[in-house]
């Protein structure tokens, strides 16, 4: 099947839906009317054209603007039905005009700072922490970008004429920190926020709503939400989703429609996913605040399914000792995942910067499944065992300050 939902809203639609009905309904809404219930997969890479005349005035408008070709598609590396479905819903959601989907989440924030340097702006402004890898391509300047490393309250006297992009992540990863999106647009003068908002997902927050003008995801984690399809996209206005699709036909970081599809059905269930994990997290929080051998937790006010903890102990007793949840990178998947970011998703870090931004040796970062809370507690209680020598509690956890802009910290 040749046609499919454009990625701009429907500024004609006059009654607004709730975010779980367009979870449902967001890209299918044309299926009924061909005579389908669920979304087709379209896996060809070329379509056959007998107007090459015709084809070639879509290409030139696809050149000038990054406008989706009008019509039959033409060529895998510019547009995909199944994937279009998908990034159509993934703007309703958001609140945005577009969104453009990438073979994953660094592939999406490649092809915003590739957008960016290619009008001149290769300065961005950025606030610790952020994903290990997302720190890393930043910092190294692999892009060609070079980067100014400030605390929230800096970002307006780090602008430079050619600072292109102001980025950040809330909450972060793996702290869980939160920042005031709608503080730091203001600070952001005419430059944009691009907010990461993998872990909360458009179902705890809009980034857009606050003021932020660009909206990663890493959809490998709660929006595909079974761990099995890996993928990033970008939410943002028509304009800018012009360049995204230039640099993704240019750079070949396209998403297979196979993982559009995937990615699509998964959206249905994520306010249900969301909120049913984030009630287990927020369930073994309190657990794990009252418990002796917990130094400190972490968790957002905006709540969700992900927990942060250091242990008094060793946390990598911790990490061998779970049965039933799965140490493993990754996150936002249906089973609970645990993994220690200092060894693995901050490792790439240098040590002093992750250290600095609250990513200490003894935190543990884990991602609420959808498994019952008391097996979950019990399989928690178990690796805990005897992680702390309660005659030298307190004396050793790394004399770590709390971290700050955190929305439930505690420490003992």
């Amino acid at each position: 099947m040749n046609s499919a939902s454009t990625h701009a809203y429907d500024p004609a639609r006059t009654t607004p839906r709730a975010l779980d009905t367009e979870a449902v309904h967001a890209g299918r809404d044309d299926l009924a009317r061909q005579g389908l219930h669920a979304a087709p997969i379209d896996l060809s890479t070329t379509y056959p054209s007998y107007d090459s005349r015709g084809e070639a005035a879509r290409i030139d408008t696809f050149a000038v603007d990054g406008a989706e070709p009008e019509g039959t598609p033409i060529y895998g590396r510019l547009g995909n039905p199944t994937v279009a479905r998908f990034e159509t819903a993934l703007a309703r959601l958001e609140g945005t005009e577009s969104a453009v989907a990438f073979a994953s989440g660094m592939a999406a924030l490649s092809a915003v700072l590739l957008a960016r340097a290619s009008m001149g702006l290769r300065h961005v402004v950025a606030v610790r922490p952020l994903y290990g890898c997302s720190d890393h391509l930043l910092t190294a300047g692999l892009l060609g970008s070079e980067v100014t490393w400030v605390d929230p309250a800096g970002v307006a006297d780090a602008l430079r004429p050619d600072t292109g992009l102001v980025m950040v992540e809330s909450p972060a990863n793996p702290t869980l920190a939160e920042l005031d999106l709608r503080a730091l647009a203001h600070s952001c003068g005419s430059v944009p926020l691009l907010a990461d908002n993998t872990f909360a997902t458009p179902v705890l927050q809009r980034p857009v709503e606050q003021g932020a003008r660009l909206v990663l995801h890493s959809a490998t984690k709660y929006l595909g939400g079974h761990g099995d399809v890996m993928a990033g996209v970008v939410a943002c206005d028509e304009e800018f989703a012009g360049r995204l699709r230039q640099i993704r036909f240019a750079t070949g970081g396209v998403l297979h429609p196979l993982a559009g599809y995937l990615l699509l059905r998964g959206l249905a269930t994520l306010p249900v996913r969301v909120r049913a994990a984030s009630a287990t997290a927020a369930e073994l929080v309190r657990r794990l605040d009252a418990d002796p051998r917990v130094a400190r937790v972490h968790y957002p006010r905006v709540g969700g399914a992900m927990i942060a903890f250091e242990v008094h102990g060793d946390p990598h007793d911790v990490i061998a000792g779970v049965r039933l949840i799965t140490p493993a990178v990754s996150l936002g998947s249906v089973d609970s995942l645990i993994q220690h970011p200092a060894s693995i998703s901050h490792r790439i870090v240098d040590e002093t910067d992750r250290r600095g931004a609250g990513v200490s040796d003894r935190l543990l970062r884990m991602s609420v499944g959808l498994e019952d809370v008391d097996d979950l507690w019990a399989d928690l209680d178990g690796a805990l065992g005897a992680t702390a020598d309660t005659a030298t509690m307190g004396a050793d956890v790394d004399a770590e300050r709390p971290v700050a802009g955190l929305g439930a910290a505690s420490g003992r």
